[in-house]
């Protein structure tokens, strides 16, 4: 009897420290709130990487909010309600006026996300055509509205050669194109997808060319996490750049996690996987050229008074060494 006694209480000892350790590997893992200023392909590496267990080998739990435009974003990340936000270059501005952020990576380079849309069977045919014309963007002073300047601007008709016409979501321009209340608009490349699959639209212009010096997408961080867990921002970069690796290897797989996150056709996937993979920026530095352009159309859209060396905004401390 006593002998069992014995070899129970290390038994049981054994047992606490196992639990202790479970305890220990459980509450280990951090939990990161990402924040996406929209849904759009360019951030489907986040959704790869926590699908294949990418954030969780660094020990990251992912709570991921989807927002309807950059102004959400970046207000979200002031309030701490993020910690990590996915936007586009140009919001670099929100940091400028003070948002207590940087940049920490650059995402994807030449914007080949954005294109130029037209009726299937309307009137445009042409560039040429889009003089004077009306044409969508989502709000006063955005990407869309500076990525369609700088078309008016390549074909001599200057700034304010199409009249730009702010109607928010995708969906309400989307609709103003079909009842032809716009000759066309400046969207995502899911969408513009999306039309040419139903068969009312047609990508006149693919903006990849117009402006192929750029960071189109950003990826940016609260000062408040990376004072608070600089390791944790780490490793999200780990598991952002696992998540890319992934991609490049994996096409079916990819496109199966984006059909499945975006609500799109396979065969949309499969050709936003060729169009925008060549895009990313594989290591999260940033350009000086990038840099140049994006401070000209912070300029451009009334974001700031002179151009700007944006540098200070920005830090690549966080990113792995590839």
């Amino acid at each position: 009897m006593n002998s069992f006694k014995n070899t129970r209480i290390p038994f049981l000892w054994a047992c606490l420290g196992l639990m202790a350790v479970c305890a220990s590997s459980i509450q280990a893992a951090t939990v990161l709130r990402v924040g996406l200023s929209q849904p759009t392909y360019s951030f489907i590496p986040l959704d790869v990487a926590v699908k294949i267990g990418a954030c969780k080998a660094q020990d990251l739990e992912i709570q991921k909010t989807v927002f309807s435009g950059s102004a959400q974003l970046h207000q979200a990340l002031t309030a701490d309600s993020v910690d990590i936000g996915l936007g586009a270059g140009p919001e670099l501005g929100f940091l400028f006026k003070g948002a207590p952020e940087k940049a920490i990576a650059a995402m994807s380079d030449a914007p080949e996300d954005l294109a130029l849309v037209v009726l299937k069977d309307g009137p445009i045919k042409t560039v040429d055509d889009l003089k004077g014309k009306r044409v969508s963007m989502s709000t006063k002073g955005s990407l869309t509205e500076w990525a369609a300047g700088e078309l008016s601007l390549q074909q001599g008709w200057g700034r304010a050669g199409m009249q730009m016409v702010p109607l928010g979501s995708f969906s309400a321009q989307t609709a103003a194109l079909k009842t032809k209340q716009i000759d066309g608009m400046v969207v995502e490349a899911g969408t513009a997808g999306h039309l040419e699959e139903e068969g009312s639209g047609r990508t006149l212009v693919r903006f990849g060319n117009i402006v192929p010096k750029f960071h189109i997408h950003v990826i940016y961080a609260s000062n408040k996490i990376i004072a608070a867990n600089p390791d944790g921002v780490k490793k999200f970069m780990k598991c952002w750049f696992d998540g890319l690796d992934y991609m490049k290897t994996h096409k079916a797989e990819t496109a199966k996690i984006s059909s499945e996150t975006l609500n799109m056709s396979n065969e949309l996937s499969n050709k936003l996987y060729d169009m925008l993979m060549p895009h990313y920026n594989n290591t999260g530095k940033f350009d000086n050229a990038a840099m140049e352009v994006i401070s000209q159309s912070m300029l451009d859209m009334g974001m700031m008074s002179a151009k700007q060396n944006l540098s200070k905004f920005t830090t690549e401390e966080f990113l792995p060494k590839r």
